[in-house]
């Protein structure tokens, strides 16, 4: 393992003295947002972390080895280099193995921040069922990681382009607990409200925490899922949202876009037909985790 991952100075000193550690996906800044858009938010997201009390550690394979915490040099070449591929759990051994680079997802940074003993991760919205699996089959490799990696993943739900419905049935299937922080309903992303309500909540970063360590104690191997909902502020109706979504879809099927390229595609489209503002609710929500991820960071170094 020593061959394969490279950690940061900083993230090293934060392990080895049992500080608070927060993992970071890279796919956001090499495909979720534009430059320098990306690399801006790449900056403020350490920032807050260390500002909330964690050491930032971004993830990304960087010719072929995988590195806990880069350099701003690094995060320079996520943001920039359009060759860099996005990378889930399955893709993690191949990009290794032929020294590529490579951003990664919400399952492969779920599966390296474990193998790198780093415990809470924040991202802003995991991938699930995509409308139409009943037909397709289509169901993101992020939730089969947070059944099976006992990472603690701070988002604002899954994203609303999916069959939020049936994540939750997924979700709960494969034994993965979600718990609304301030909040007993279910956040679509955008939206703070999706009319789906939750089983479990928790008002403090504490309480997290300690369900987390119950499940480590009594050896369940699943992750927890935190669904945070965005700022108010930054709250866009879940109604209007499925107008922009029902529109990019009926596109994306017109052009026979499907598979990988599908989310990019719906993603980028409800950016224009929305005309920037679900990028700003996008940066809101994600950062909004980061900082919610740091304190759920810092509460469970205290208590462990």
């Amino acid at each position: 393992m020593e061959n394969l991952i490279k950690y940061s100075t900083d993230v090293a000193a934060a392990l080895a003295s049992g500080k608070p550690v927060l993992a970071l996906e890279s796919t956001i800044i090499a495909h979720g947002m534009p430059y320098p858009q990306n690399l801006e938010f790449a900056r403020e997201a350490e920032a807050i972390a260390l500002a909330s009390g964690a050491e930032p550690a971004t993830i990304a394979i960087l010719g072929g080895k995988v590195c806990v915490g880069l350099e701003n040099a690094q995060l320079e070449k996520l943001a920039t280099d359009p060759t860099v591929g996005k990378v889930a759990t399955r893709e993690i051994g191949l990009t290794v193995a032929r020294k590529g680079n490579g951003a990664t997802t919400v399952s492969a940074t779920m599966s390296l921040a474990h193998a790198a003993g780093v415990k809470v991760f924040a991202t802003g919205g995991i991938g699930g069922v995509h409308r139409g699996a009943e037909e397709n089959f289509d169901v993101s490799a992020d939730l089969v990681e947070l059944s099976r990696t006992p990472v603690i993943v701070v988002s604002a739900g899954a994203k609303a382009i999916l069959d939020l419905p049936k994540t939750l049935e997924y979700l709960e299937t494969m034994s993965v607990p979600v718990i609304g922080y301030q909040t007993a309903e279910f956040p679509a992303f955008y939206s703070r409200n999706s009319g789906l309500m939750l089983s479990a909540t928790a008002n403090f970063p504490q309480k997290i925490a300690k369900a987390y360590l119950a499940q480590q104690e009594l050896g369940i191997s699943s992750g927890i899922l935190i669904a945070n909902p965005v700022p108010e502020e930054f709250d866009i109706p879940l109604e209007i949202m499925d107008r922009h979504i029902t529109k990019a879809l009926k596109e994306a099927q017109a052009k026979g876009i499907d598979g990988k390229e599908l989310t990019p595609f719906l993603l980028g489209r409800i950016v224009e037909l929305t005309k920037g503002e679900s990028l700003v609710t996008n940066r809101a929500l994600a950062l909004n985790n980061v900082k919610l991820g740091a304190e759920i960071a810092a509460s469970l170094a205290e208590q462990a």
